[in-house]
């Protein structure tokens, strides 16, 4: 028996949570496009999710001083409304919809990044909407990073705050979806097995993005991030 596919995952886990490590963000989303592909949708979403909350748990212990507790509490409140649609959403539509979708979605925002300055500000409704955009896609993807880094970049100037409300974000709200994805009956003893084998290389991977984050200037990373979010979504269309 060959286990190419799960080392793949392993390296795809690697390498999209040096990228969460340096951001706070991108871990999940950069993942879960070649995990789908790798192990299937279901499986993917719960492992990710559950590292997710171990990588976010380490990045908010590290730099927990600049949480920005008001603006968390603020994005916790929209994409809990958002995830209850997503959740529901991911039930009624088929995969082979949702895919492409998906896929096309990220790479419109990675290159909308990329190519355009970031938004200075929204207005408080408009703020809400992106917020319970995100929700949604979180809901169905574990994955709503796009649409919050939109947010973000127009509300945190400092790399630290940002990076250390986004992973606060994702602790919280992953913690949430672990107790839908167990109530599923999703931790079957191929999810418990990779998840176990995924936890050193996900340890390795948050504590190189730690330190390449207090070295580095965050810009030159936050593009990287984006040009990965095209690479991903570009991963779907294959």
């Amino acid at each position: 028996m060959t286990y190419t596919r799960e080392i793949i995952f392993m390296l795809v886990l690697f390498g999209a949570n040096v990228i969460q490590g340096i951001t706070g963000f991108a871990g999940t989303l950069l993942a879960m496009p070649p995990s789908m592909l790798l192990i299937g949708p279901d499986k993917a979403k719960a492992i990710l999710n559950i590292l997710a909350v171990l990588s976010s748990c380490m990045i908010v212990l590290y730099s927990f001083r600049y949480v920005n507790t008001r603006e968390l509490m603020k994005i916790i409140l929209g994409m809990l409304v958002g995830m209850v649609g997503g959740i529901y959403l991911y039930t009624l539509c088929p995969l082979n919809f949702l895919l492409p979708v998906y896929g096309g979605f990220i790479v419109l925002i990675g290159v909308k990044n990329l190519c355009f300055k970031p938004i200075a500000s929204f207005s408080k409704g408009r703020s809400y909407a992106i917020l319970i955009g995100a929700g949604v896609v979180h809901g169905m993807f574990v994955s709503g990073g796009a649409l919050l880094v939109m947010y973000a970049a127009a509300t945190f100037k400092d790399k630290n705050v940002f990076r250390a409300t986004i992973a606060s974000v994702w602790f919280i709200l992953n913690i949430v979806l672990m107790g839908k994805d167990y109530m599923n009956g999703l931790y079957d003893q191929q999810v418990i097995f990779l998840t176990l084998a995924s936890v050193i290389p996900l340890l390795a991977a948050t504590y190189m993005g730690a330190v390449i984050h207090d070295r580095i200037n965050q810009g030159l990373f936050m593009k990287l991030s984006y040009i990965l979010l095209v690479l991903s979504g570009v991963l779907l269309f294959i």
